[in-house]
């Protein structure tokens, strides 16, 4: 990538509706969904996961221009990635399994528009080709414990995150 300058917005982020919740949702016995009452997200889980692939992708690339969707105003970016998250099962003592679409697109400034001969941006060597992904990993949880559940989701974001980087990295 080279460039500090590079500018990456991380968002929007959807989830499906039934883990889109201020609770913590996992999967019980028989894939059956509960919802963890006294156990909440310190904020919407959206803008969480936004979040965390943001702070996760400026680590991983050295990038102090990366800022999630839904936590900032900023609009001028070279990159935005959406972020589907089409599965995050939770088992407890089991696994946690993250199923990720994503989606880099370059900012519309950077695309060349047919006919026309001009510099894709003011970062050479920027890709104007989107590019989409599926991220599907499955990490470990060692204990029953919810601290070991969200560390083993944190754990999934995070390969969620270098795969990401990856691409963002060969484009």
């Amino acid at each position: 990538m080279g460039s500090k300058e590079l500018r990456v917005m991380v968002g929007p982020v959807s989830l499906p509706a039934p883990i889109d919740q201020p609770q913590l949702v996992i999967q019980g016995k028989d894939n059956q969904i509960q919802v963890y009452e006294y156990h909440r997200w310190a904020g919407s889980l959206k803008s969480e996961v936004g979040r965390v692939i943001a702070a996760n992708i400026a680590r991983e690339l050295d990038l102090s221009n990366v800022w999630n969707f839904s936590q900032s105003t900023q609009t001028n970016y070279d990159y935005q990635i959406f972020i589907d998250v089409q599965t995050l099962d939770s088992k407890p003592a089991d696994s946690v399994v993250v199923d990720v679409l994503w989606t880099i697109k370059p900012a519309a400034s950077n695309v060349k528009a047919p006919g026309k001969t001009s510099n894709v941006g003011a970062h050479s060597g920027l890709n104007s080709q989107v590019l989409m992904g599926r991220s599907l990993v499955r990490e470990p949880v060692a204990s029953t414990e919810i601290e070991a559940l969200i560390d083993a989701q944190s754990r999934a974001f995070a390969q969620v995150s270098a795969e990401i980087s990856q691409s963002l990295r060969n484009k």
